[in-house]
């Protein structure tokens, strides 16, 4: 695994270079136009329970209060496609609680929006922003400074740490608490990577063919718990050509 070791932390290196840019990339062609999947104004092209969603200062805005608990964590569902290999960028803010992206994920429950699948963790604590966490699924995957390999072995999952990227609290200190963060998720074949503010955070190769998924939703999370809100805005989609 020397190999892919070396490029994970090669691509890093090539997004932390270009922190400055506004729109750095590492998976898609130079000048590519990505897909814009918010308008700034409305929710036109997404779904979701209407009383916990709304835009709120130019962002989508997910809520919950001590009037309105969440019974089960529920996802904000973008309506117009789906994702398979993909470099996404966005920027979050979250006061209080938990919340995640949703990706080549799937709607278990239409009703209440619930989903499962790969997950980029965003958390108000210093514990999970940057993890890959499977919703309704494996749970955690990589931790924030890992890189890992997920197999299956005699039918139970097995994450093996291949690389430290960096320790978590060294990375933890690059996330600004209650303030605009830049997240980007790339996923090409079975690799999947996390960067927030220009650094990786996470990434891992996911060789069990029978529950990797390889498309499928994508979707924005509010978690069951104490009140909270999380905002994103400047939601673009680089669509990939599939590569191994």
């Amino acid at each position: 695994m020397k190999h892919l070791s070396a490029l994970v932390l090669a691509l890093g290196t090539a997004l932390w270079s270009q922190a400055g840019d506004k729109t750095p990339t590492i998976a898609a062609p130079k000048g590519a136009v990505p897909q814009v999947l918010f308008n700034g104004t409305t929710l036109e092209g997404w779904a979701g329970l209407p009383d916990h969603w709304k835009v709120s200062e130019g962002a989508i805005t997910g809520f919950t209060t001590k009037w309105a608990p969440l019974k089960n964590n529920t996802f904000l569902v973008w309506t117009n496609g789906t994702v398979a290999d993909f470099e996404l960028h966005l920027k979050y803010r979250i006061r209080g609680g938990n919340s995640g992206i949703q990706y080549r994920s799937e709607l278990k429950d239409p009703a209440e929006f619930i989903v499962g699948g790969y997950q980029a963790d965003i958390d108000s604590s210093p514990r999970y922003t940057g993890i890959l966490y499977e919703e309704r699924g494996r749970g955690i995957l990589a931790e924030r400074g890992q890189q890992t390999l997920v197999k299956s072995v005699d039918g139970k999952t097995q994450v093996k740490v291949t690389a430290n990227l960096n320790t978590a609290d060294a990375l933890q200190k690059f996330i600004k608490d209650e303030d605009w963060n830049d997240y980007i998720i790339v996923a090409r074949g079975n690799n999947v990577m996390h960067f927030i503010n220009g650094h990786l955070m996470s990434t891992s190769v996911d060789l069990d063919a029978a529950k990797a998924p390889v498309q499928g939703i994508l979707a924005l999370q509010i978690h069951t718990g104490p009140p909270m809100e999380v905002q994103f805005k400047d939601i673009k989609l680089f669509p990939l050509e599939a590569k191994p």
